[in-house]
């Protein structure tokens, strides 16, 4: 059996990045911080171990998010790629950059106590008001 190997990259193309082997998680993340740095209500989110994960084309931009994480996005359009925890051994990736979204379907969604009011929730995926390391 082959190894899964998920390619994607920024919206102009000048960062690509691979990631290797199964997926960690796959949520849909809630927070304000998500909001706030991608302009959109929610983000879709794939986890993979670090070393399971490389840049393959470009250099994205590094953005301290907090004095816990940061994230990395295009500096030429934007598009947010990556969120990590200082410390963890796995980064987040966003979904909707993958050359293929649809091959990693959400699981379970993250801080939903800070889900915005008009976002109506109608799929039956297990709901966290924080964070879960674990999932479902």
């Amino acid at each position: 059996m082959s190894e899964a190997v998920y390619e994607g990259g920024c919206h102009c193309g000048a960062v690509r990045f691979r990631a290797r082997g199964a997926a960690l998680n796959a949520a849909l993340c809630h927070c304000t911080d998500c909001q706030g740095v991608s302009g959109a209500p929610l983000v879709a989110w794939a986890s993979f171990p670090v070393e399971q994960f490389e840049f393959t084309h470009g250099q994205p931009k590094v953005y301290a998010s907090s004095d816990k994480a940061e994230r990395q996005f295009c500096a030429d359009c934007g598009t947010p790629l990556t969120y990590r925890r200082h410390g963890d051994d796995s980064l987040d990736v966003t979904s909707a950059s993958l050359d293929d979204p649809e091959a990693l379907p959400p699981r379970f969604h993250v801080f939903t106590r800070e889900r915005l009011s008009w976002v109506h929730v109608s799929d039956d995926l297990p709901q966290f008001p924080g964070w879960s390391h674990e999932g479902p």
